[in-house]
């Protein structure tokens, strides 16, 4: 209860008094509270307060969150609080009954006895001695806004406002109702500062003011959202009524009118028996559940994707040998190997139509046609094409689907493809599958089995639907750059085609025939327009791209019809020949210079050829010699296994030293380096055995390399030449660096003969089995070897001699 009828003059304040700071709170005059005290500091000024005049100096922190608060941290003007009752607690805290006497500044504050004593200055405040206009319109305008707060639900106690009611000093409204509205400790803190009577019931009046504009568009909130709920309810109300009343009109039900939907669709679907009855069944329960329930829906969804599956539907083959060869000889170049692969699973499906659809996996470097070659695949059999991309997938759900259970759940990719395609037959094409993921989610790969098991997916289950679906029907055709990251299980149920990159020969072909002809189309232009010679179109894949496929190349085309169309657009109509001398205008200056070719003889360095996922290339191995204490040093970033075979390779000539005339003391008295440039590229593998052997072998015996020879194969302690792989790729590398004597292992003479002659023309191989053969053949000695054991590709024979080294 608040006491406004006593005289703040009958009560004499002294000049000096404790501090007691206060947190989140301004304490104003004639205002009476209850306070916790729990600081040290702040119970002893309580404890002197007590025993001398019951008066402490309130002063409101600045910050709350400080805990020993100086000087600084208080506002200098507070209220003089005289303290009524006090409580101890058993926590130790103090519990007091305050009440504001009048306000106060606080002129120097010190320390006495661990709690701080304030040097005051009461601040009397100037009364208007009588009632004005303007002070009586501003005391009805505060009580008006106020009353208007009350009915937009502000919250003031009922004693309160009877006080405010009766009272007219403008000072003790203004801090009445200051101290109740809820004001930040810094809104309040500004008002109690202000000494004007009048100014301080002017700043109330404000703050007052946006008080209920606040008010009032909370409450607009809240009813327009209170509105929409009564909308929403009443819509129900009325849907429930209108079904009642067509219920007794006899007119047709919404509700059994899904339903009946639903049971068309079922029948029409042709679903397997046991799916039908999966479908009915979950028919029933959603004719017992209540039609805006949660599950309800979740049902819905599952037989719109029953009922939108093709169970019955197929394609129907495109069975003509002969069409399907003239779509896939339009499509695509060269690539005889898979073409033939093509029409013969046509003709045995042409005798027997009931058979199994093979499973093909395409691996190949990027941009050799992988892609386009399953669209191909499709038109010729006249099914549908349907693509999706395995690259990066972590979640075995992403092949098998989500449970139902989940919210959100969805069948798997495989499943979804079907939907999208339409029919149970399409050619169904697994992009990147030797870049699955795998992680806590579960293994994509292992549930790749299933689906792509001839011998089980019959019966695929998919999460989701949790019937099964058959996929002996699809055709499946996956693609990778290399098999290296696909698990041996599932690469044994795949069909492994392989698609190396092209000839400069075979890039040519596929520009003039496929390229150029759709950029010109695509970028507005013809062969009246442009022109690209022959010398042009060869400089341009050779030294604007270097890439085993071609999607750089078309790249590069759109490149240039964009500089030609642009000339056009500007009014330079005329026809425009590239040519191996102009290119450079049109696109800069070349991208990629060829590796520079090694002038003459050298010794020490060795040609060898390599497989990356770009297709081949040809790396230059440098060996050299030292004075030292017999260290073998390896730099150019390789990899474990490359320099396992650098071991092995100085091994091996140090056991043949004496055959090969180098002096034993070498190896204790020289450091030997081997170094491989494009040091900032990662390099491994064991096909570079022979030629760091042969770079060595020239060092130590000052004998140079034939540097018109390039070789790859596997080296053993024994001096045994093994085979390797991706020979094809590298015989395309050579081909573009214009090397034309290959040393390749005997081993590899089966990867050899199924290479196309095309490729294997104007090359010269020598097929070895020992390592003393590739340095008789490799290292260019004064003497000229009499015979050679080698393979020619003009007519594939193998001649068997023995040169001398």
């Amino acid at each position: 209860m608040v006491d406004f009828e006593q005289k703040d003059e009958a009560v004499e304040i002294p000049n000096n008094l404790p501090v007691l700071p206060v947190r989140d709170i301004v304490v104003f005059p004639y205002m009476i509270l209850p306070l916790f005290v729990g600081r040290e500091k702040s119970i002893k000024a309580i404890d002197h307060a007590i025993g001398s005049n019951r008066m402490v100096l309130l002063l409101t922190q600045k910050d709350h969150n400080v805990e020993d608060p100086v000087k600084s941290d208080l506002y200098s003007i507070g209220t003089v609080g005289l303290v009524m009752r006090m409580l101890k607690l058993p926590d130790g805290r103090v519990k007091i009954l305050i009440q504001g006497l009048a306000k106060a500044k606080c002129l120097n504050i010190l320390e006495h006895d661990d709690f701080y004593i304030a040097d005051i200055e009461k601040l009397n405040e100037e009364k208007p001695e009588i009632m004005t206009l303007e002070i009586e319109a501003l005391t009805r305008n505060v009580k008006t806004m106020l009353d208007k707060a009350l009915t937009l639900g502000k919250t003031i106690q009922p004693d309160i406002l009877i006080v405010i009611e009766n009272l007219d000093d403008p000072g003790r409204l203004a801090d009445l109702v200051a101290s109740n509205i809820g004001l930040k400790p810094d809104q309040a803190q500004e008002v109690l500062e202000i000494q004007s009577p009048v100014s301080r019931l002017k700043k109330v009046s404000d703050i007052l003011s946006r008080e209920v504009e606040l008010l009032t568009v909370q409450q607009k909130i809240q009813t327009d959202a209170r509105g929409e709920i009564d909308k929403t309810q009443r819509e129900y109300f009325l849907r429930e009524q209108l079904k009642a009343i067509q219920k007794e009109l006899g007119d047709i039900d919404e509700r059994m009118e899904e339903i009946n939907e639903y049971k068309s669709k079922i029948t029409k679907a042709k679903m397997p028996t046991n799916v039908q009855k999966e479908a009915e069944k979950q028919l029933k329960r959603i004719e017992k559940m209540h039609p805006d329930s949660a599950e309800a829906s979740i049902v819905r969804t599952y037989l719109d994707w029953l009922v939108e599956l093709p169970w019955s539907k197929s394609t129907k083959d495109n069975l003509n040998i002969k069409t399907a060869k003239k779509i896939l000889n339009q499509d695509h170049y060269d690539l005889e190997k898979i073409k033939e692969r093509i029409l013969e699973y046509l003709s045995v499906r042409k005798l027997n139509p009931k058979m199994k659809g093979p499973i093909l996996c395409f691996i190949g470097p990027p941009g050799v046609g992988k892609t386009s070659l399953g669209k191909s695949i499709a038109k010729a059999l006249g099914r549908e094409f349907v693509r999706n991309s395995l690259g990066g997938v972590r979640d075995e759900a992403e092949i098998r689907g989500h449970r139902r259970t989940y919210v959100g759940a969805l069948p798997g990719r495989i499943i979804q493809g079907l939907k999208q395609a339409g029919t149970n037959n399409p050619v169904f094409m697994l992009d990147e599958i030797d870049k699955i993921g795998l992680d806590y989610r579960g293994d994509p790969s292992s549930a790749l089995l299933e689906v792509l098991d001839p011998e089980q997916n019959n019966s695929f289950s998919d999460h989701y639907l949790g019937v099964p679906f058959d996929l002996t029907k699809v055709m499946f055709i996956t693609t990778g750059n290399m098999t290296d990251t696909i698990p041996g299980p599932l690469r044994d149920r795949m069909e492994i085609i392989r698609l190396s990159g092209y000839t400069t020969e075979e890039k040519i072909g596929i520009a003039e025939n496929y390229l150029i002809p759709k950029q010109l189309k695509e970028h507005g232009l013809n062969k009246n327009l442009i022109k690209l010679s022959d010398s042009g179109l060869e400089s341009l894949i050779t030294q604007y791209t270097r890439e085993a496929g071609v999607r750089n190349l078309e790249r590069e085309i759109a490149n240039l019809c964009r500089k030609v169309a642009k000339k056009i657009a500007e009014g330079k109509k005329s026809k425009y020949i590239v040519s191996a001398r102009n290119i450079d205008k049109y696109l800069g200056a070349p991208k990629n210079l060829p590796e520079e070719e090694m002038k003459k003889d050298e010794i020490g360095v060795a040609t060898g050829l390599a497989w990356t996922e770009t297709g081949g290339d040809i790396i230059y191995i440098e060996s050299t010699t030292m004075k030292g204490k017999g260290i073998l040093t390896l730099t150019g970033q390789l990899g474990d296994v490359m320099k396992e075979s650098a071991q092995t390779a100085l091994s091996y000539i140090r056991s043949r030293s004496s055959d090969l005339n180098i002096n034993e003391a070498v190896f204790s008295k020289s450091d030997i380096h081997i170094h491989i440039p494009a040091g900032a590229i990662p390099k491994d593998g064991p096909s570079a055995g022979i030629t760091m052997t042969t770079a060595l072998a020239s060092t130590l015996t000052g004998v140079p390399v034939n540097k018109n020879i390039a070789m790859t194969g596997e080296v053993t302690l024994r001096g045994n030449v093994l085979p390797i792989g991706g020979l094809k790729e590298k015989i395309l590398a050579a081909k573009r660096m214009g090397i034309k004597i290959l040393i390749i292992p005997k081993r590899n003479k089966k990867d050899l003969d199924e290479i196309p002659k095309y490729i294997k023309k104007d090359t010269e191989f020598f097929l070895v089995e020992d390592m003393l053969e590739v340095l008789k053949i490799a290292l260019k000695h004064p003497e000229k070897p009499k015979t050679a054991k080698r393979s020619s590709s003009k007519n594939n024979d193998t001649v068997s001699a023995n040169p001398v080294l």
